[in-house]
């Protein structure tokens, strides 16, 4: 008795999944439905993931257009001026070269989802911009290439390397 009723419940499943448009294999790894599945899952994705770029965007008073680009295009420029006055000490500090308050200061950063123009292993190097109220280091940085004292170009981001905007004087 207990096999007839798993083998209508199978049944019944298989006929629910059917109308609602979904294969018998939708749990089978590699089956064409969990494929399209996983494709589906990864536009959504996607699509948040940009969302989150553009709100990033309202937040460094940035245009939403600039952060559509790749690590190809020219990124988008903010002066020193207008970054919050604990990233204003940060880049000052780089300048002088240090002291930071953070060990991780002036590590080597990888640039590994490569949202900044593409250089050699070690000419980018990253600081920590204080974060009022945060308990750890937050998410906003600068990360500067070049020599450690004279970086040749510096970048903020506010969101914890989600988007970069490049550093100008004032």
């Amino acid at each position: 008795m207990y096999r007839t009723d798993l083998a209508t419940k199978r049944a019944a499943a298989a006929e629910m999944m059917a109308e609602v448009g979904v294969g018998v294999g939708a749990h089978i790894e590699g089956s064409p439905v969990a494929t399209r599945r996983r494709a589906a899952w990864r536009r959504v994705a996607g699509a948040v993931a940009l969302h989150l770029a553009v709100g990033a965007a309202g937040v460094l008073g940035l245009p939403a257009e600039a952060l559509a680009r790749g690590a190809g295009a020219e990124l988008p420029a903010v002066s020193i001026a207008v970054l919050p006055p604990e990233a204003r000490s940060t880049y000052e500090r780089i300048h002088a070269g240090g002291p930071f308050p953070y060990d991780k200061d002036g590590t080597v950063f990888m640039n590994r989802e490569r949202r900044l123009p593409a250089e050699k292993r070690g000419y980018y190097r990253e600081y920590t911009v204080k974060t009022p109220r945060a308990r750890n280091r937050g998410a906003r940085r600068i990360v500067c290439g070049g020599p450690p004292k004279t970086p040749q170009a510096c970048y903020y981001t506010a969101d914890h390397y989600t988007s970069f905007a490049r550093i100008t004087a004032p």
